[in-house]
């Protein structure tokens, strides 16, 4: 590890002008390229006090070895050169976008005598015309099979071309006039040509022009009685509109504009693009990448602009680009995007509308794409038992932990404070067994003590659970000196004994209750003997599994060192020493051990820092969706609740019949009586529990000061 202070330059050496800078390894392979308005201002952050960089800017650093930088005049320049470095070394430490599957596109080979239709992956070639990405190649088969009866276009390979001039026969499709045959003559090299590009204007989205003239032609075959004609020529025009509907319009106005939402976490995220043309979605494709630098979502946006757009030139550039977040220096990437296009190019946020509209949905495909790709990453078998045994080693643990259990305390504002449990067993979510709680112990906010009773409560109910099935292990007699182990609680009263007892070397609790004097040692508690069933499959009696009857081997909690902490001192007290326990805060993705003052701090890359992020993060879930019920149902709560056989039903006959709470408060139990289905008993149910319940404090105009009478038909 390089000290960053050891190849540190001076102040003065550094040019305070727009430039790229490289931080090089010891081996003078290049390992983050980045550019700046001021060289001098960026560099130097470089090189403060480590404990203020974030955790990937110091691995980056300590990484490096030297640093040097390019001046240039503008801020432009800087970003193309940042994006020619970037593409030309490929950094370690600089985000990279890879797609999550090779897309196909459907591409037209304008740069040959005679251009053909075809389905291309990979790098795009000079001089071809791309539309797309398409999710699916069958999808441009069914586009182009629909197209090629209005515009008749060349596909097959340079092979089956040659064979057919040769032989003087057009291939099949010559024949079903779906291909104007050039390779027999039929058409001219132009007039082939001609038709390539309609064909391409078509795809761009300017579609209305062929289908009027299709329908104009139509008609004029119609009038002049050349019905087959004019039958073909509906059936072009057909064709032509389920190719059209095969991309729904999402913008009625013909916009040209790309669309870029981000989803991301700590370590990773997912880019969405979704291409429209002529108003309609023309193209969608995904990145994903690892984090592997200090970046927030203006970063993310930026890296993602110049690795979309920089190869491409002309209309490959749209006129509007949409983004969840502008860039730091957006006039400088717009600038570089006209450049490119040849013309303005505008790079803003949506606000409101079909745009806005249309980049929420883009946003919902970028959250399923990060989630699909964590799926499919958890999933992998070999993944998740590097992922383990890495977090033994981190954790210095004997075995790696095959349970994993996690848990996060809920409140807003200290008001419904819930917490959760969740379980990951070989690494994967094992949703059975997730736990809610509600914090009984005390009011109000309190984190740490809220974890420490959650703990707490959660291993009592597992050593009850194990002592009422009797899965204890053969205690020794606590007349054995050898004795090493703790003894555990009897049920029943112990018997007070009359002579000196050798102490155990493990603690002996306190009997439950008094009990007739005895002359002999103290036996150790009988405990009935587990049953092979029961350690296979342990039932409670009614024969539903048991809540909490299996230990994990590690406990995981979301928050630093007060929290693992008390997690801790929960087990202690319950004399529970062989389950490990660490937490995982957030704002570092530092893990947390009892009784240490510094984190553990897993490499970026670390498959077990990935599965200890997942695992909190869905405790997080798991308890936010239960403190928001649990809201909801208080903000909806009546007093009307608690009447002992009131059903949904009559609740909402009382309130229709009285018109709100307040006016059935007022009602006799003869006028509530009168309410279809409501009996005498109910109705003093009714009155008594309205009576009990204080009424809510009346609503005050703060204009006028007027106290506003309740007539609603909610809650009191």
């Amino acid at each position: 590890m390089a000290d960053p202070s050891s190849y540190r330059p001076s102040p003065g050496q550094i040019p305070d002008s727009p430039g790229v800078y490289k931080f090089r390894d010891e081996h003078r392979r290049v390992i983050y390229v980045g550019k700046a308005k001021n060289l001098r201002q960026r560099v130097a952050n470089y090189f403060q006090d480590l404990a203020g960089l974030h955790p990937r800017t110091r691995s980056m650093v300590t990484t490096a070895a030297s640093v040097e930088w390019t001046v240039v005049s503008t801020e432009v320049e800087a970003l193309q050169l940042e994006y020619t470095w970037i593409k030309e070394f490929d950094p370690r430490f600089n985000v990279k976008y890879r797609d999550d599957k090779s897309y196909p596109y459907l591409a037209v080979t304008l740069n040959e005598e005679f251009p053909r239709v075809q389905v291309m992956r990979g790098a795009k070639k000079k001089g071809v015309r791309y539309f797309g990405p398409y999710g699916h190649a069958w999808a441009i088969r069914e586009t182009v099979d629909l197209m090629l009866r209005v515009f008749p276009v060349r596909t097959c390979s340079a092979g089956v071309f040659k064979n057919a001039a040769r032989t003087g026969r057009p291939c099949l499709l010559g024949y079903i006039d779906k291909c104007s045959a050039p390779c027999v003559g039929r058409v001219t090299p132009e007039e082939h040509r001609e038709l390539a590009e309609d064909f391409c204007d078509f795809m761009a989205g300017r579609t209305g022009t062929y289908i009027r003239r299709l329908e104009k032609d139509m008609t004029q075959a119609a009038e002049e009685m050349e019905y087959e004609r004019a039958a073909r020529l509906r059936d072009d025009a057909g064709a032509l509109k389920r190719a059209m509907e095969k991309s729904a319009v999402v913008l009625a106005d013909a916009t040209d504009a790309d669309l870029i939402a981000v989803a991301e976490d700590e370590l990773e995220a997912a880019l969405q693009i979704f291409h429209v043309r002529g108003g309609r979605v023309r193209g969608q494709r995904g990145w994903v990448t690892d984090k592997v630098e200090a970046v927030d979502t203006s970063g993310l946006v930026e890296h993602a602009l110049q690795q979309l757009y920089g190869e491409e030139r002309g209309d490959a550039v749209p006129k509007e680009v949409l983004v969840p977040a502008l860039p730091e220096d957006t006039e400088a990437v717009s600038q570089w995007l006209a450049e490119r296009r040849g013309s303005q190019v505008s790079l803003r946020i949506p606000q409101r509308g079909d745009k806005k509209d249309l980049m929420a949905t883009v946003q919902r495909n970028a959250q399923q794409a990060l989630g699909l790709h964590k799926t499919k990453r958890a999933s992998d078998l070999t993944t998740r038992s590097r992922a383990l045994e890495e977090i033994a080693e981190a954790l210095g643990l004997d075995t790696a932990p095959l349970r994993i259990e996690c848990y996060d305390i809920s409140h807003l504002q200290g008001d419904d404070v819930v917490a959760s449990m969740v379980v990951f067993e070989d690494g994967l979510a094992r949703k059975s067994e997730y736990r809610r709680f509600q914090i009984k112990g005390f009011e109000g906010q309190d984190d740490v003590r809220s974890m420490h009773e959650v703990i707490g409560r959660r291993f009592k109910r597992y050593l009850q659970d194990k002592e009422r099935t009797g899965e204890w292990e053969q205690a020794p007699s606590v007349t054995d000196p050898a004795a090493t182990g703790p003894v555990p609680a009897a049920t029943g009263p112990v018997p007070a004994a009359t002579g000196p007892v050798p102490a155990a070397t493990g603690p002996v609790p306190a009997a439950t209750g008094p009990g007739p004097a005895a002359t002999g040692p103290v036996p150790a508690p009988a405990l009935p003997a587990a049953s092979p069933a029961d350690e296979i499959d342990p039932r409670e009696d009614d024969g539903r599994p048991k809540r909490f009857a299996y230990p994990p081997q590690l406990v995981v909690v979301d928050g630093g060192q007060p929290q693992v902490a008390a997690a801790k001192r929960a087990l202690d007290e319950l004399g529970i020493d062989d389950i490990a326990v660490c937490g995982l805060a957030k704002r570092l993705e530092e893990v947390w051990l009892p009784d240490d003052d510094d984190p553990v701090v897993l490499p970026r890359s670390s498959e077990g820092l990935y599965l200890l992020q997942r695992v909190r993060d869905e405790a997080h879930r798991f308890a936010i969706t239960y403190q928001r019920a649990k809201r909801a149902k208080r903000i909806r709560s009546s007093p009307l609740d608690d009447v002992a056989g009131l059903g949904e039903t009559r609740k909402q006959a009382l309130i229709k019949h009285f018109g709100s709470v307040k006016k059935l408060r007022q009602a006799t139990i003869e006028e509530i009586c009168e309410v279809p289905g409501i009996g005498r008993r109910t109705a003093e149910s009714v009155a008594v529990a309205l009576a009990s319940a204080a009424p809510a404090a009346p609503a005050v105009n703060t204009a006028t000061g007027e106290i506003m009478e309740e007539d609603d038909g909610g809650t009191s």
